[in-house]
């Protein structure tokens, strides 16, 4: 992050509000086509898109170096079976039914990989037909299984990732993905875990992606609140089930070429497609730009809960905490992981700012790397970030209504510890 970028972004956060970015749509639908490898840079991508959440897509030259790009598809650009099942054949992967809708969602099971690819291929000789319906390989940790395989190199523009430098850092879980899927395999309506950004890379195939940008999908709730499975279903033309569907606005519509990453801004609700049989990666991601809609969304989250057991909260002594589990259960993270998450991001950019980074953690691929490829100022601007969201964290009832003894450091004494390394820094 270069001096221009950071007095920008320090301009643009000291008046920000959470709940109206990304809050418009686009002029015409038009999204940018980023083709120039050389001349765009970390510094444009974070102006340009990330600070106003503006979707854009590269072009295929931005992953052409990848090892998935050369050894995952045949001449002719389809899958390569035969090396897939060579790598990964024993694997057990996760697979979705398409065909069938279960809570708002498409059901998933467990699938040896081989007989995942056998089904695939069968499906294609059928002409796209199966008694066992559209399967689609969906949100499978390749990464994580497979740490040495030479599949991709996460582009600059994204290393700033707090979600998964959080996650690694615990040895939980991850937020990258891989998806696998034929011709006709789609995700339905939804937005990214947390309110994430995400972006996604096609090995192979084509999408064609859906966008509504933040706020846009209170217009198509229908009348009990609920958002639609399918936002291109015939039935949300019914003003009596979707009464505010006529005041939405179009969404904006991209078709993903092989080779091409798609940004998807926080908050953004998303339809995709597969027009191909198609191979694609996926990471969520959350940083000092969003981490205040990552916020206000576990707000939201909690408010729902405690909306749903209120007449639990006389009776039972621990409702606050209980309230907590029922939305770590459904979200994947309740306040005090949060403030925890905030803690090691926090931490890893204070020791770089104090103590530097040696060359041999600077050779490695960890998130002290990163930083440092990132630059001090950006390192400083998380500081900055996080002092916000964790002042607002502090303070929030909810939060201080638990135990908050096991927290280490106390909120106040890490608070006081940003603050002043922030004021080392900017000397």
């Amino acid at each position: 992050m270069d001096r221009a970028t950071f007095a920008c972004s320090t301009a643009f956060f000291r008046d920000y509000n959470s709940s109206s970015q990304g809050a418009f749509c686009l002029p015409g639908g038009h999204v940018d086509f980023i083709d120039k490898v050389e001349s765009f840079t970390y510094s444009d991508f974070f102006r340009d898109y990330l600070i106003p959440n503006h979707p854009c897509v590269f072009s295929a030259k931005f992953t052409e170096d990848w090892g998935s790009r050369r050894s995952w598809v045949t001449w002719d650009g389809k899958p390569d079976f035969d090396h897939l099942l060579q790598k990964f054949g024993e694997a057990i992967v996760p697979v979705a039914n398409c065909d069938v809708k279960e809570y708002n969602s498409n059901p998933k099971e467990q699938l040896p990989f081989k007989e995942y690819i056998k089904y695939w291929k069968e499906y294609i000789k059928n002409d796209y037909r199966s008694s066992r319906g559209c399967l689609y390989l969906k949100d499978w940790h390749l990464s994580r299984a497979f740490p040495m395989q030479d599949v991709y190199t996460t582009p600059v523009y994204f290393l700033s990732d707090w979600l998964n430098e959080y996650w690694d850092a615990v040895a939980v879980d991850d937020y990258r993905f891989v998806y696998m899927g034929p011709k006709g395999s789609w995700t339905p309506f939804h937005a990214d875990v947390f309110r994430s950004y995400s972006w996604s890379a096609n090995i192979c195939g084509r999408k064609k992606w859906l966008l509504y940008p933040a706020g846009q999908e209170d217009y198509l709730k229908d009348r009990h609140g609920n958002l639609p499975f399918d936002v291109t279903a015939p039935t949300l033309q019914d003003r009596s089930l979707y009464p505010r569907y006529h005041q939405s606005q179009p969404p904006v519509e991209i078709v993903q070429e092989a080779g091409e990453i798609v940004f998807i801004p926080s908050g953004w609700h998303h339809q995709v497609y597969n027009l191909e049989d198609t191979i694609s990666i996926n990471h969520n991601w959350v940083n000092g730009c969003n981490v205040a809609i990552m916020w206000c969304f576990l707000q939201d989250e909690l408010a729902a809960v405690q909306r749903e057991i209120k007449e639990w909260k006389d009776p039972m002594d621990d409702w606050h905490l209980q309230c907590q589990l029922i939305m770590k259960s459904c979200t994947g993270i309740d306040y005090k992981e949060f403030y925890n998450f905030l803690k090691v991001i926090a931490e890893n950019r204070i020791s770089i700012l104090e103590n530097g980074l040696d060359d041999e953690a600077l050779a490695k691929n960890t998130p002290q790397a990163a930083i440092s490829t990132l630059g001090m100022l950006h390192a400083v601007f998380d500081l900055k970030r996080t002092v916000k969201v964790l002042t607002s964290l502090s303070a929030n009832e909810d939060f201080k209504k638990l135990d908050l003894t096991s927290l280490s450091p106390a909120p106040e004494a890490l608070l006081h510890h940003l603050k002043a390394a922030i004021d080392t820094a900017l000397l």
